[in-house]
């Protein structure tokens, strides 16, 4: 049992940076392409806290969908989604279940993750390695 476990946790690992860049990756495209169109995000000012906030998951999100600069990529989106929590949630109430940060809490715990663990095999960084012979 152990084998399958060494065998399925690096891919594993890979399935879980792709989805978790895609789920903060429509934030950045609501907030910046308008799509998809949600009402919270309608009008984004540009240059505003929200906008600043849009463009960083929707440039490093891509990154760690591709895996490209992962670690530095997850790293940067683990600290906004703590700010994103502190400034947007924690002052509502304390529990994140009350003040809506549930996501943002564990987004910021995901890409800790995957900036102390990388993007996994099948990850663009994992490519260039291989081609350089590292």
């Amino acid at each position: 049992m152990e084998e399958l476990y060494a065998t399925w946790r690096p891919r594993l690992l890979s399935v879980l940076r792709i989805m978790a860049g895609l789920l903060l990756l429509q934030y950045g495209m609501a907030k910046i392409l308008g799509f998809p169109a949600v009402p919270q995000f309608a009008e984004v000012a540009v240059f505003s806290l929200l906008w600043f906030a849009g463009m960083i998951e929707l440039v490093f999100g891509a990154l760690v969908v591709l895996g490209l600069y992962t670690r530095f990529s997850a790293f940067i989106l683990s600290g906004e989604m703590a700010f994103a929590y502190f400034i947007g949630h924690a002052g509502k109430h304390f529990l994140p279940i009350l003040n809506g940060g549930g996501f943002a809490a564990l987004f910021c715990f995901v890409f800790l993750y995957i900036a102390a663990a990388g993007g996994g095999p099948w990850s663009v960084d994992r490519l260039i390695e291989r081609l350089r012979g590292d």
